[in-house]
């Protein structure tokens, strides 16, 4: 099949990957040697190729369907394929995802950027500016409704035919909770924590982090678990207790649990967490509408904010590289906060 035929990422694009599980897509014709692929298979996340795959299956069917060459692609056909993602009510940032596959498939097989020529741009910053929304925010959850929640998981769990026992969904939801709020940890971070990722330290806990969503090059990065002043609301507290009760001494941090209040092995997804998240707040009488695992994160940076934090001291846990970053969880009500408009004699 000649290349540039608008067939599959790996085999019509010319494009293979070193290694099917982590690797990276590249160029079949390089002729890497054992050590080179080594290095070359960690230079992608493994959830980052599969959504290239993804988008690019996507882009190469529609090429097809509209009779466009897939690669290397004429700017024409960029600017049309945008369009009609944008026309069939895709959002600005799949639109985004998509160039951006479009843009890695080209520079392995040294193509010039097709998404970087003046019709694609005019199209991309039209799109934009017209179908550009400020993102979705998840609502912060913090105190005094976080601590709430707290109190609301289940103590025990109660048996017809054996006796009570201390419920392990409950005792795992509280740390979930605390450590999730005080670590600020993203969803996929706090889903993969590790046992072995955690060490002791005179006032409290370190997890330390290889990877994150910023930091793909392997760097120590470490996020603290200071005591707390309350033992009822204290993460490290909190953690230690669950690692005891569900007997994990290795491996992951939060599994799920089964309904015979017993702990897995199988640990849980992003999504996971944000269902035990809003689970959680609805246990405790609450509407849980607009929660979810990263409503930690975002609790713990409005919270900080709220309590006198600067950026740079909310950006030392949370890790954000860009300190404008902070700035995208200011919420609604914060704009009444001393503003000027509400002093007004009028």
């Amino acid at each position: 099949m000649p290349e540039g035929h608008p067939g599959s990422l790996d085999s019509a694009a010319g494009l293979v990957a070193v290694d099917h599980q982590a690797g990276v897509l590249l160029p079949e014709d390089l002729s890497l040697d054992a050590a080179e692929a080594a290095f070359a298979s960690a230079s992608r996340a493994s959830s980052t190729l599969r959504g290239y795959r993804s988008d690019w299956t996507e882009f190469v069917t529609w090429c097809r369907d509209n009779h466009h060459i897939a690669l290397p692609a004429t700017d024409i056909a960029i600017s049309r394929y945008i369009t009609a993602l944008a026309t069939a009510g895709a959002k600005v940032g799949t639109i985004s995802r998509r160039l951006s596959t479009i843009r890695f498939a080209h520079k392995v097989r040294n193509h010039p950027d097709p998404t970087q020529t003046a019709r694609v741009i005019a199209v991309w910053e039209g799109i934009r500016r017209q179908l550009g929304a400020p993102p979705d925010q998840a609502r912060p959850l913090m105190p005094p409704i976080l601590l709430d929640v707290v109190d609301a998981c289940p103590e025990m769990t109660k048996w017809k035919t054996r006796d009570d026992e201390p419920s392990l969904i409950g005792i795992r939801d509280r740390v979930l909770l605390m450590v999730g709020f005080v670590s600020a940890l993203r969803a996929s971070e706090l889903a993969a924590l590790e046992v072995d990722q955690i060490k002791p330290h005179e006032r409290g806990l370190v997890i330390e982090l290889t990877r994150s969503k910023t930091n793909q090059t392997g760097d120590l990065e470490l996020v603290v678990l200071p005591w707390g002043a309350r033992q009822d609301y204290c993460p490290v507290t909190a953690l230690r207790h669950w690692l005891t009760v569900a007997g994990i001494t290795e491996g992951l941090v939060f599994r799920s649990v089964s309904k015979g209040n017993r702990v897995s092995s199988r640990g849980l997804t992003p999504d996971g967490l944000s269902r035990l998240i809003t689970q959680a707040v609805t246990r405790a009488g609450l509407d849980a509408t607009g929660f979810s695992a990263h409503s930690l994160r975002a609790g713990f940076v409005t919270y900080a904010a709220k309590r006198g934090a600067t950026s740079l001291q909310i950006a030392r846990q949370t890790r954000h590289k860009d300190l404008a970053s902070i700035g995208i969880y200011t919420r609604i009500e914060d704009a009444w906060e001393e503003n000027a408009a509400t002093q007004l004699p009028l």
